[in-house]
């Protein structure tokens, strides 16, 4: 290998493709490791190895060809090359990582211009350079992939024979996720101090019944949704934050999972209602009979939160149109959200606040609207409203969460999340005590449409866990032990 590196180098000849291959290569391979779960299907590794790789090579040998082709450009002929390379490879970069950013472009072509005419004698060493940071970040992709195709599904088997339950009522089933709902006693106080009464007392009025004190299990929308959906606990699979990218938690909630299985099995035709393609990026084999928006239909450059659909829409069209029953519906609306993601972005810990309680009450006339539909159209269905996390009002950033706190109203503002259910006519089972965290919610609803409580004996445990990466070893930590107490014990 030393030696064809020294014939390359000492090779009087033009690599015009090589030139323009060599300045995706690394470009491609990192953003494959960026959106490893999300750009990973056949339809995109095809568009993307050609934008990132093939058009290039082409645009390379193009402007090669017709400088050495018409008159003019013969004297800057031998720029041509170091400047396509150099271009390519600083814009894809700038593509990958920051997206559009007209003012950064333009500053890597003019730095492109420069380059090409400082380097141009040593563009065979910039190509060995570029190869040898793909090869790097093809191990790392490598990795990925191999955790990936040998990751175990074993802790979504359920410890009894609940998949096989069959249901004695067989109501339509409206599963409805504000996302970042905090819990409705966390409303009233902490970080929150907020008068949710009025939405409250529509549900009241709905016959609702609110479970005031439920939170979730886990920190985020994928973790806790599949925890939700397995009716297990992964722990975050006991892994930091980084090595969970090598475990695709989007397909347990959306392509197979028990509470699907358990839904077929008792003829239930299943809904996926989103208002962003947040779940569906990257897939092709949704579990679900109907999704609004199918995975083909969107963008090779869609975003998580880029769409915006009108649920309400989409749903009352289905009431219409579908069969009496039984039907299943997973309605998941992106707010009140919570606050921002990243420090960067924050606006402080207070207008953070501030705006989370704008998105709440906007979500409340949402959710009236969408609840009175589906009671004036389906008088008795089983409705549940379940938020998948809370709000995190009282950090700065949401990201904050993984430095070690024994705040109590810090952590519940992360755990503490709505649950409000419409049982059937009115009929609530006597064990809807055990509606503590989101975890058991499906074992509770099949043990109650199946009649058949022993399923109750396998209920998970009401433990809330979150990621820890500052002021503790890095790892997963219990912060909220089954009775509610603040705790703090790393999990091994």
């Amino acid at each position: 290998m030393r030696q064809a590196v020294i014939n390359f180098l000492n090779s009087k000849k033009e690599y015009v493709l090589l030139a323009g291959l060599a300045a995706g290569i690394y470009p491609f391979l990192r953003y494959l490791n960026i959106r490893f779960f999300i750009v990973n299907s056949p339809r995109h590794i095809l568009f993307f190895g050609t934008l990132f790789l093939v058009l290039p090579a082409v645009t390379a040998y193009l402007f090669y060809f017709i400088s050495t082709k018409v008159k003019i450009l013969h004297k800057y002929s031998k720029f041509v090359l170091p400047f396509v390379n150099f271009s390519v490879f600083s814009v894809l970069l700038i593509l990958i990582t920051v997206g559009v950013k007209k003012k950064l472009i333009v500053l890597a072509l003019v730095a492109a211009v420069i380059l090409a005419v400082l380097l141009y004698k040593h563009l065979k060493k910039v190509v060995i350079f570029q190869f040898i940071l793909g090869l790097m970040a093809f191990s790392v992709l490598a990795i990925k992939y191999y955790h990936s195709i040998n990751q175990s599904y074993e802790w979504m088997d359920q410890p009894d024979d609940i998949e096989s339950v069959i249901f004695k009522k067989k109501p339509n089933i409206y599963v409805i996720q504000p996302d970042g709902y905090a819990s409705f006693s966390e409303l009233r106080k902490g970080y929150y101090d907020f008068d949710n009464s009025n939405f409250e007392s529509f549900l009241h009025d709905q016959n609702f019944k609110l479970y005031t004190d439920f939170r979730s299990n886990y920190e985020s929308t994928l973790y806790s949704n599949s925890s939700l959906f397995a009716m297990r606990h992964h722990q975050y699979l006991a892994k930091d934050n980084k090595e969970n990218e090598f475990y695709d938690f989007r397909s347990v909630i959306i392509e197979s999972n028990p509470v699907l299985s358990v839904l077929e099995r008792n003829n239930y035709k299943t809904h996926l209602l989103l208002q962003e393609p947040y779940f569906v990026l990257g897939k092709s084999d949704l579990g679900y009979d109907y999704c609004n928006i199918q995975p083909e239909e969107l963008s090779f450059f869609s975003g998580a939160f880029d769409m915006d659909n009108d649920i309400k829409s989409d749903l009352n069209a289905l009431i219409n149109n579908n069969e009496v029953g039984p039907n299943f519906y997973f309605i998941e609306k992106i707010k009140p959200w919570h606050v921002e993601n990243r420090q960067s972005n924050s606006k402080g810990i207070k207008e953070e606040g501030d705006l989370y309680l704008k998105r709440l009450i906007e979500v409340n006339e949402w959710l009236v609207d969408v609840v009175s539909s589906i009671n004036q159209n389906d008088p008795n269905s089983l409705i549940v409203i379940i938020a998948d996390h809370g709000g995190y009002v009282g950090f700065d950033y949401q990201s904050q969460s993984r430095t070690k706190t024994l705040d109590r109203d810090l952590l519940y503002s992360i755990f503490g999340s709505a649950l409000a259910v419409k049982w059937p006519n009115g009929e609530v089972p006597t064990y809807d005590n055990q509606l503590k965290t989101s975890v058991n919610l499906f074992r509770v609803l099949f043990s109650y449409l199946g009649e058949n409580d022993s399923y109750l004996k396998q209920l998970e445990h009401d433990k809330s866990y979150l990621i820890i990466e500052e002021e503790a070893p890095a790892g997963v930590y219990e912060t909220i032990d089954d009775t509610g107490e603040i705790v703090f014990e790393k999990v091994e």
